[in-house]
């Protein structure tokens, strides 16, 4: 429902890259905006300067409770806890709390395509946007990464599909958005230290799919528990990855092809020969990506084009170089155990393992048996350096190191000709740097400075 925002009296909370662009939203439309942030102006930097540019109010630090309960409608961004007791109190007096999602697919009226899952969105949902352009379609992709949707409502351009990645954040505050293609790829623990618990970080990711029909179609990986606990409540058409030869619809991947046995179709082969990323974890986001892209439209043509072109994202189990004959990989972006192990498990090599940063509340201890079995030396970083050795240091020969520069001069000195050193963190990047990109960057110049 779209939403009547002439002379409203509206809250952004959260004024970041998706908050600034709510604002301005909310602007066009003639609402009364206040953007509330715990940062402070200096903190803000430019999104500050652009707000008040734009004439929007802000008011920084601390929220105080009566600027939450003397407005008509509340706008989170995904980094703001839906949970903190103002948003409580706002809702209890009855004013509308959504999130840029929820307000966004309100004005939009195209396909929409949306990915989520603990690892893995990222890759897949690049895919999927290149799948369908391959296939002669106007994409948008954005959401989670890229572009807010919101700005793709007020960009003059329309596409014929929307490509989204989903986080369980903004999940959490969606009413009526229902995407005509959904796809879960996994889910492992991860940002428990936002949704406290397994059980309430699987209900956000199942919130994708609660609007569907039957009409919709919901791609899934076979192979997850997690996910099998959520299927019963799904009413969309079932498709999936991870499948055995005689069970269900989907695709099931054979060494570097892909059969896909799709309902009214005779079944097909995709070939993964030259898909650039050769990691396990990364053949099973091709297949869902396949999927998706063909149930939203994309040809045959499309699809393959895309899988031999496709090139692996930075910061994800990015290959940095080969010094000494010791090859070194970036997969910064690996912020939690899963991750973690998803990375491990795509090397054969000895891997020297640097791991670290500000804990999210997952359980290190799922690590023990890849640590014992593959890591021959691991190097803990960041806060939660100790804990990781507390954990998984007797497990093999481990020590800690000050920071990014020293954990890589450490692992050079440990391996030997044929060995991977690998940055997967398992952990967020907030402790030292600004996001997890800093993190890969500074590994790689690191890398470079050997």
């Amino acid at each position: 429902m779209i939403l009547n925002l002439e002379s409203k009296k509206v809250l952004v909370v959260g004024l970041a890259k998706t908050g600034l662009a709510v604002a301005r939203f909310m602007k066009n439309r003639g609402a009364e905006v206040v953007a509330a942030d715990l940062l402070t102006e200096d903190q803000l930097g430019s999104d500050a300067q652009k707000a008040l540019a734009m004439g929007i109010s802000l008011e920084l630090g601390p929220h105080k409770a009566e600027t939450f309960s003397s407005c008509d409608l509340i706008v989170l961004s995904p980094g703001v806890p839906h949970t903190i007791r103002p948003l409580e109190a706002a809702r209890e007096a009855g004013i509308p709390v959504i999130g840029e999602l929820e307000l966004a697919t309100r004005y939009i009226d195209e396909p929409i395509v949306a990915i989520t899952g603990t690892n893995g969105k990222t890759t897949t949902t690049s895919l999927v946007g290149e799948m369908l352009r391959g296939s002669d379609l106007k994409v948008f992709v954005g959401g989670n990464i890229g572009q807010p949707l919101i700005d793709y409502v007020d960009s003059g351009v329309r596409a014929d599909m929307i490509v989204a990645e989903i986080s369980s954040f903004q999940l959490d505050t969606t009413e009526g958005f229902r995407p005509k293609v959904s796809a879960l790829l996994n889910i492992s623990e991860d940002h428990l230290d936002r949704h406290g618990d397994l059980h309430s970080y699987m209900r956000s990711k199942g919130r994708l799919f609660q609007n569907q029909e039957s009409t919709d179609v919901a791609v899934l990986n076979r192979h997850d528990p997690l996910i099998g606990r959520l299927e019963p409540a799904i009413r969309a058409q079932k498709l999936y990855f991870n499948i055995n030869s005689n069970k269900g619809d989907g695709v099931e991947i054979l060494g570097d092809e892909m059969i896909c046995r799709l309902p009214g179709r005779d079944p097909f082969t995709l070939s993964l020969a030259n898909f650039d990323v050769k990691a396990a974890h990364n053949f099973e986001n091709a297949a869902a990506a396949s999927l998706a892209a063909l149930a939203g439209g994309a040809t045959l043509s499309g699809v393959q084009k895309a899988l031999d072109t496709f090139k692996c994202l930075p910061h994800r189990l990015e290959y940095v170089k080969t010094v000494n004959g010791v090859r070194y990989y970036n997969d910064s972006k690996g912020t939690n155990v899963g991750a973690v192990m998803r990375s491990l498990e795509s090397f054969d090599a000895p891997v020297i393992l640097i791991m670290g940063g500000r804990d999210k509340g997952g359980n290190f201890a799922a690590l023990s048996a890849l640590v014992k079995d593959r890591v021959k030396r691991l190097i803990a970083i960041g806060e939660a350096r100790g804990k990781i050795l507390h954990v998984l240091g007797d497990l093999t020969d481990s020590n800690e190191a000050a920071g990014i520069e020293e954990a890589v001069r450490l692992a050079g000195q440990a391996a030997t000709p044929g060995d991977v050193v690998l940055l997967s963190p398992g952990c967020s990047s907030f402790d030292m740097f600004t996001d997890y990109a800093q993190r890969g960057d500074a590994f790689c110049k690191a890398v470079e400075n050997l």
